[in-house]
């Protein structure tokens, strides 16, 4: 869940009015320049001087209209082209001060807005790899906040309904603001593995508890981020080759693989951790319904000591702690997470 930017609206109405302005001064001294060099026979070059001179009424009186149809042409030219330089004189002005307020309030209400944020995600870079997460998060129901330097990205992401801190996220101060503290989770996806490395560093150290994902451009890099603090690191060249790989030798296994991202089937993956007063916990996978009545296959459960079992056996008990990976329709996977917290709260 993203943020909404109602201020964006009125920038481009703004926009479109400063576009509007310019498009008619420049169509205005257009026609005033073809007008005079057809009905009086000046050059370009002087047509266009003698136009400048009318619509900013300066006139130097070293060239004026001689013949009648010129003379009626300028009357009418110098009424109305002044009225079209005016326009766009107040149009430019009003939208740099508008622009420039509503900068400064929409920066203030973002400042409320990310103080009350709670449980978030922050993106650090909303570069090709930052877009992508970015793309996959509003289609969820997480909230979350960019943050971001580069002014055409930055305006791409406001026309986007999202939330951006306009800040350089290597500084302590731009993760403060994005409510790092608060936050439940941290993607550094900055272009520069040094950058990245720094956030990691920043991050941890204001949020010991925070989950962090980094980008690493360079394999050398996934160990220093390892140690900066990162809980997981992706390399997207070494998934690429892995997806690559796949694709060429096994293209059926690939081609599952890819419809689940894409969403084509429909399914989805969840993790659910179980709480130590769930009616789950001391009970098999087979005495459950999460199998018979959701449909969901339990892939893999992660133990509290970091034991993986994979594919368990309906026999597998479930203990307090263990982290379950789930694969199936949302909306089953929506369910279990609220029978889930519905049995906590009987409990």
């Amino acid at each position: 869940m993203s943020l909404t930017s109602p201020e964006s609206g009125r920038i481009a109405k703004n926009r479109a009015r400063l576009r509007l302005g310019i498009t008619a001064v420049l169509s205005s001294i257009l026609l005033g320049t073809i007008a005079f060099h057809l009905l009086e026979g000046w050059s370009i070059l002087d047509s266009l001087y003698v136009t400048a001179q009318t619509v900013t009424t300066v006139g130097f009186g070293d060239l004026s209209p001689k013949t009648p149809l010129g003379r009626a042409f300028a009357t009418v030219f110098m009424m109305v082209g002044v009225g079209i330089v005016l326009y766009a004189l107040t149009s430019t002005v009003q939208s740099i001060v508008q622009s420039e307020l509503l900068a400064t309030l929409g920066r203030r209400r973002r400042s409320r807005d990310m103080s009350k944020l709670r449980d978030h995600f922050i993106i650090c870079g909303a570069g090709r790899v930052g877009s992508n997460l970015i793309r996959n998060l509003q289609g969820s129901r997480d909230a979350f906040v960019v943050i971001e330097s580069n002014p055409d990205k930055v305006t791409q992401l406001m026309d986007a309904g999202v939330a951006v801190l306009i800040r350089d996220a290597t500084l302590e101060e731009s993760l403060h603001d994005a409510g790092v503290q608060r936050a439940r989770g941290l993607a550094a996806c900055l272009a520069d593995d040094a950058d990245n490395v720094y956030v990691v560093l920043t991050a941890r150290d204001l949020n010991p508890k925070i989950h962090i994902v980094a980008r690493a451009a360079e394999e050398q890099a996934e160990a220093k981020l390892i140690r900066a603090g990162a809980s997981r690191v992706v390399a997207p060249t070494i998934i690429g080759g892995h997806r690559m790989a796949m694709a060429l030798t096994k293209p059926a296994v690939g081609d599952f693989l890819d419809s689940i991202t894409a969403n084509q089937l429909e399914l989805g993956f969840e993790q659910l951790e179980v709480d130590p007063e769930s009616s789950f916990v001391g009970r098999k996978l087979s005495e459950t319904a999460i199998r018979s009545e959701l449909n969901i296959v339990i892939v893999s459960i992660r133990r509290s000591d970091g034991q993986i079992v994979f594919n368990p056996s309906g026999d597998a008990v479930i203990n307090a702690g263990d982290m379950l990976i789930a694969i199936g329709k949302a909306e089953s996977l929506a369910q279990l997470t609220a029978q889930a917290k519905r049995q906590l709260r009987s409990a």
